[in-house]
């Protein structure tokens, strides 16, 4: 009998690719996403990639903070593990509407923990972010780096990981897996799906993208003071499929090992890039001049954060497959594709 995972979030970036791994995989899927940064079509166009798979997966579209809907949810289905996704993500915005960030992501995963232990699903992957590192004293960050969240969008995701570190401490039934993701890029190769933020995206790549195919004059750099190779800031790319494949890692982790308790894994490359190389590997691969403009260093920005990647290796059986120029390719096929995202028109939001 296949199994049955819930996905929150997961009509987003990250979830939808997951979702496309997991039904591939042999999973039955139910999606639930309240669409707040996500579009349904991604969900329509993933049951189309999974091909005769794509039967085994439903959405429904539902707030985690509407209690009563997803326990109907949880009555309907009993449900092996969840992957928690759902979340708002954009750090400025997070400061400037901090209690929006705490409402939802705090009292969402709230609800849908106290939801699950209700139902007696007490299986969970949990996507937090290496934004927790703050800014690293020394790289590359390990699991056991200090934690320290410079943002509200950090904080939530840092308070989040305290919780489950807590209900596992309380109720050893509880198997949870804290991801900690670096910097996702790229799309799936049939550039089917992809990466839709709304509005001005808050993330290196897709504003490339949006230079790229006409929506915006030129990219931004912040800061070329930096103490790296050409003065600009040092991330961790990690393509999207790799990072969907890290979860389903973590899930068969869940199953399998009956000691697991809370568990953290990064999941990154291992390796930094910094911005120009970025833009320089994405003109190679999309045939266009990415225009910039050099500005001072954003506060709060870290030079260089890259991932010790050795216990997601070891003990998840894990490790990425794709580089700088599969990530470049991927994202302008997915973005030739669809300049405009899922809704196809050119949107108000310059």
């Amino acid at each position: 009998m296949s199994k049955s995972i819930l996905v929150t979030g997961g009509a987003g970036y990250i979830g939808s690719h997951t979702v496309l791994q997991l039904l591939q995989g042999g999973f039955r899927v139910v999606v639930v996403d309240n669409l707040d940064n996500s579009s349904d079509i991604a969900i329509k166009r993933v049951a189309e990639l999974a091909g005769e798979f794509g039967k085994n997966l439903s959405s429904q579209k539902i707030d985690l903070r509407d209690k009563d809907a997803l326990t109907k949810i949880f009555s309907s289905t009993n449900f092996d593990a969840v992957i928690h996704f759902a979340g708002l993500k954009a750090v400025g915005e997070s400061v400037q509407k901090p209690l929006h960030y705490y409402n939802n992501n705090l009292i969402g995963t709230i609800t849908l923990l106290e939801v699950m232990a209700a139902h007696g699903c007490k299986k969970l992957v949990f996507s937090s972010s290496a934004t927790v590192y703050g800014w690293p004293k020394e790289v590359p960050c390990t699991e056991e780096s200090p934690l320290f969240a410079m943002n509200p969008y950090g904080r939530t995701k840092l308070i989040i990981e305290d919780i489950c570190r807590d209900i596992q401490r309380g109720d050893p039934d509880w198997k949870i897996i804290l991801l900690k993701y670096f910097n996702p890029v790229g799309a799936h190769s049939s550039g089917y799906i992809g990466e839709d933020p709304r509005g001005i995206p808050n993330n290196l790549m897709p504003f490339i993208q949006q230079v790229a195919v006409g929506r915006r004059p030129a990219l931004t750099v912040y800061g070329t003071d930096y103490p790296t190779k050409d003065g600009t800031g040092v991330r961790d790319y990690i393509h999207v499929v790799d990072l969907a494949d890290g979860h389903i890692a973590a899930l068969q982790k869940l199953f399998e090992d009956s000691n697991i308790g809370c568990e953290v894994y990064n999941l990154g490359t291992g390796k930094g890039t910094s911005v120009l190389e970025m833009v320089a590997a994405f003109e190679k691969a999309s045939g266009k001049k990415i225009p910039l403009v050099m500005a001072g260093r954003r506060p709060g920005d870290a030079a260089i954060v890259y991932a010790s990647t050795a216990k997601a290796e070891k003990e998840l059986k894990w490790k990425t497959n794709y580089g700088i120029e599969e990530m470049c390719r991927d994202q302008w096929n997915w973005a030739s594709k669809n300049p405009y995202g899922y809704c196809g028109l050119p949107d108000n939001s310059n």
